[in-house]
């Protein structure tokens, strides 16, 4: 980085808002973000709510529509209109490495050049997001992070990712986990992933009344899981069964049951410094955050068998294809791509030899 900033990379945060109420916090992040990188917005909103976003936005951010042109790279097709603006976002780049982030992401100049700096020697890079401020319920939703650093790592709000490496694969699909689709995607065309847990970007927390509506579609994602969805699946029926022990034994069950997340978000917390970012609180709210999960699986499991999970006014089925399918349709595209950009690298130079 030098004193104009990150000129080696780009910004793209796709947007489709119904309401403008975060638009002050919003504007004032893309004030300080466009002094250290170039900022792309692909903005889907409705045209009012457009016309509002390009008048309160600093002048140096690339203000733009998301395409719809169904040409094959996923820009248009689809109910996910984030996948529609990443990819737009990703077509319009002039920069290789992409910082691609959520409306509620605010990294900092640091952490920014980090996330930049790491991509150099990966194609695709996942950082660890934490909320800041924490109201109750981001504390509540905290517990599932720590839970997912236990077992293995979070999936964040944002990730950075080689542009030449997305553009080999043609694009994504517009699933609904859209985050974990795009890293199958670029892994199984032969993509590096960097995994930093201890990477932390902090990223605003929903409202309460959106933060209720996320609870079944969060647990969707985890048709996308096999192994997390067996898992989660089983809670009910062992919450269940401990409740039709005898009283002594039942108490004693309800509180293994208890127990044993809080024990999970514990590991999760220490791990990889996550202590400097997760207060200790969050990992008692790991018991709540297993019983929403225990009840919301099943409902999931309902929408599931009634076609998909309603998402934007339509139903979306799928949560995210699986790596052996994204094997199957993009294995080897990347090397090919590269190999193709060598060879004539390596004809122009014998050409210039005398």
């Amino acid at each position: 980085m030098n004193a104009k900033g990150i000129v080696s990379a780009e910004y793209i945060l796709p947007l489709r808002w119904t309401e403008d109420s975060q638009l002050p916090d919003l504007a004032a992040y893309l004030g300080h973000l466009v002094e250290w990188i170039p900022v792309t917005v692909v903005d889907g909103s409705a045209l009012e709510l457009f016309e509002r976003h390009r008048a309160a936005f600093p002048a140096g951010v690339r203000h733009i529509r998301p395409v719809q042109d169904g040409d094959g790279h996923n820009r248009g097709s689809g109910a996910n209109g984030k996948v529609a603006g990443v990819m737009t976002g990703v077509h319009a780049a002039k920069a290789e490495l992409l910082v691609i982030a959520d409306d509620d992401v605010r990294y900092t100049r640091e952490s920014l050049t980090a996330v930049v700096n790491h991509l150099e020697s990966a194609d695709i890079v996942r950082p660890q997001n934490y909320f800041e401020p924490l109201p109750w319920h981001a504390w509540w939703d905290t517990a599932r992070t720590l839970i997912n650093r236990a077992w293995s790592a979070d999936y964040p709000g944002t990730l950075a990712v080689r542009r030449s490496a997305l553009l080999a694969t043609g694009g994504y699909d517009p699933v609904l986990f859209e985050n974990l689709e795009l890293i199958r995607t670029v892994k199984a065309a032969g993509g590096r992933e960097k995994i930093l847990p201890d990477l932390f970007i902090a990223r605003r927390p929903p409202g309460p009344r959106h933060f209720l509506k996320q609870r079944t579609r969060q647990a969707y994602d985890d048709f996308a899981q096999p192994r997390r969805l067996a898992a989660e699946l089983s809670l009910l029926p062992a919450v269940a069964a401990a409740a039709c022990l005898p009283r002594g034994r039942r108490g004693r069950a309800f509180l293994g049951l208890a127990a044993a997340p809080v024990i999970i978000a514990g590991i999760g917390r220490r791990r990889n410094n996550g202590a400097a970012v997760f207060p200790f609180r969050a990992v008692w709210c790991a018991p709540l955050w297993a019983l929403e999960r225990a009840v919301c699986i099943w409902i999931a499991l309902g929408f599931r068998l009634g076609g998909g999970i309603p998402y934007a006014g339509t139903r979306l089925g799928t949560a995210a294809h699986s790596e052996a399918e994204l094997q199957r349709r993009h294995s080897g595209k990347l090397a090919t791509v590269r190999q193709q950009d060598i060879k004539p690298s390596a004809s122009n130079r014998d050409q210039e030899q005398p």
